[in-house]
């Protein structure tokens, strides 16, 4: 209660979709009596955001699917007023309002809080190129993005659409695109598609792409767009080559959106977001941030990071609207980043850090990547994952993994956020205890197996070396068949099959370092195993094998 006027506490909720939206159901849930209005620039107060490319393809048919609640709902089952199309324009700390204005009417006014939650959330940007204005040119991060979009495909003759960014929003359009038979393009100023990804694994999603007819181009620098009038007509490159386009969907990324906050005097951190607590609160305590405008701690780097996903977003507007609605919440935790996306028959998936960051940062890192079915081998429908590991080499506490698959990759990182989540090491997931039957998974799960390898690394029996090595001055054992050497040659290795080398070792220098190679990692381990048994000083297994040292190198 007010104490003050003996009045019902009132929260304020500037934002919906994510944070907004849930703030204000778990404040009802946390206080009866409070007065709670939730404030919405938009038309609509909470909606699926990461559904909207999914529409655009027609793998969700139905538009109003995408609408998550409504003001009339919130109002029938909560009691929460929402007013829409009601923008707040600053924030009075002293006298504890916001003044707001209704866009239909331009009417503005003062209202007064007892909390105030923010959850203004992040926009798109807009590079130096993107047109003032353009009939064709489009981002898509709100339902009006989205009409605008299915619009334009409805009354125009677009065959050919460039992407311009190939993260998670690039990608999922790149793949609507195609579904509704369009020539697709897609760009990306990174040297690689999917940056949250390290190179190799990044590549599977490239060669996904291309398997696709997509044309992807990397390291695009685009410098203009060639315009007719308002239309967009051709993508200029720095290199002065174009690429001609119908349709331009830019993802370059997002900013948080907190000049409201900057404005009131909150603090902001060095990544740009509002600083928070553990209970969201601000440095203002009656004022709360939630969502993609406020940092939170990073569990593995254990920095302030913003992560602009729905997952925090939720998890950050529970908290927040508990704290603001009762004085009391659990604490909102780390994050690590989770992520998935899907590309046509593949899912990416990750979590933590990858290599390239823990390399930034100076994080000492091992790693390893594994190969292995989703399910067991022998049921039908098993389909091949790719794992990779990225662990502290001084006590082996999981930093980050990466899994691209045809099926259950977003499974298998799930487990692994959990355990980082709890600090787990890569000793701990090897012990998990997860549930095995022949249609869902293996005895040994791929989980399992990178853990296992991660293990093996650390204890030395054998080491891993990174799949783009430098080979020179290593004794190179290639332990694949004839077949798969011819296939996928690698030029100076001693060509000897993992069935031979038992009775063949001895035609080998035990006193030279030296490195076992086959396709994914695992007839080498069991090469290097047995070679580190009979006295060699310096043996070694090429993590990921031929497959993924592919990716990487030319050997030619």
């Amino acid at each position: 209660m007010n104490t003050s006027t003996n009045q019902p506490l009132r929260i304020v909720i500037v934002g919906g979709v994510a944070g907004g939206a849930t703030a204000a159901a778990r404040a009802r849930r946390a206080n009866a009596k409070a007065e709670i209005i939730l404030l919405e620039k938009g038309p609509v107060v909470s909606f699926a955001n990461c559904g909207l490319p999914y529409h655009i393809g027609g793998d969700i048919a139905q538009r109003e699917s995408l609408l998550v609640t409504t003001p009339e709902l919130f109002h029938k089952r909560f009691r929460i007023e929402v007013r829409t199309q009601t923008e707040a324009l600053h924030i009075d700390r002293d006298k504890q309002a916001v003044e707001v204005i209704h866009h239909p009417t331009g009417e503005k006014s003062s209202l007064h809080y007892d909390r105030l939650i923010l959850a203004t959330g992040s926009e798109p940007l807009r590079p130096p190129f993107y047109p003032q204005q353009s009939t064709n040119v489009f981002q898509l991060w709100t339902l009006a993005d989205m009409d605008r979009i299915l619009a334009y495909l409805r009354n125009n003759p677009v065959q050919n659409v460039a992407v311009i960014g190939a993260g998670f929003v690039g990608l999922e359009t790149v793949e609507q695109f195609h579904r509704l038979g369009l020539k697709v393009t897609l760009l990306e100023r990174a040297p690689q598609v999917l940056s949250p990804l390290d190179s190799e694994m990044a590549a599977l999603i490239h060669n996904e792409l291309v398997h696709h007819n997509v044309d992807v181009i990397v390291n695009a620098d685009v410098r203009e767009l060639r315009m007719n009038q308002q239309q967009a007509t051709a993508i200029v490159l720095a290199d002065g080559s174009e690429i001609s386009t119908d349709l331009v969907l830019v993802g370059a990324g997002v900013r948080p959106r907190v000049e409201l906050a900057k404005d009131a005097g909150l603090q902001l951190g060095a990544t740009g977001g509002v600083t928070v607590n553990q209970f969201m609160q601000t440095n203002d305590p009656l004022i709360y941030a939630v969502g993609d405008m406020a940092e939170y701690h990073h569990g593995v780097t254990d920095k302030p990071s913003r992560v602009p996903l729905a997952g925090p977003a939720n998890r950050s507007g529970r908290v927040a609207g508990a704290h603001a609605a009762s004085g009391k919440s659990t604490e909102m935790g780390s994050v690590l980043g989770t992520s998935v996306v899907r590309v046509f028959q593949l899912t990416a998936a990750c979590t933590g850090l990858s290599q390239r960051v823990c390399g930034l940062n100076k994080i000492p890192h091992r790693t390893v990547i594994i190969q292995a079915a989703h399910h067991a081998s022998y049921f039908p429908g098993a389909k091949n994952l790719t794992l990779k590991l990225i662990y502290s080499p001084t006590d082996g506490q999981i930093l980050g993994a990466s899994c691209v698959g045809a099926e259950g990759a977003d499974k298998r990182i799930d487990v692994i956020a959990t355990a980082m989540h709890f600090g787990g090491t890569v000793d701990d997931l090897a012990q998990v205890d997860l549930a095995y039957a022949p249609p869902y998974g293996s005895a040994k799960d791929p989980v399992h197996m990178a853990a296992f390898a991660a293990s093996n690394d650390l204890q030395q029996w054998p080491s891993l070396n990174e799949p783009n090595s430098d080979l020179s001055g290593f004794q190179v054992v290639d332990v694949r068949t004839a077949k798969e050497q011819q296939t996928l040659p690698l030029p100076g290795a001693i060509a000897i099959s993992v069935d031979e080398l038992s009775t063949r070792w001895t035609e080998l220098d035990p006193t030279r370092p030296t490195i076992c190679v086959c396709h994914s990692g695992k007839r080498a381990h069991v090469a290097a195993c047995l070679l580190k048994g009979q006295g060699f000083t310096d043996v070694r297994n090429l993590s990921g094998g031929m497959s993924i040292r592919r990716l990487m190198v030319n050997d030619k």
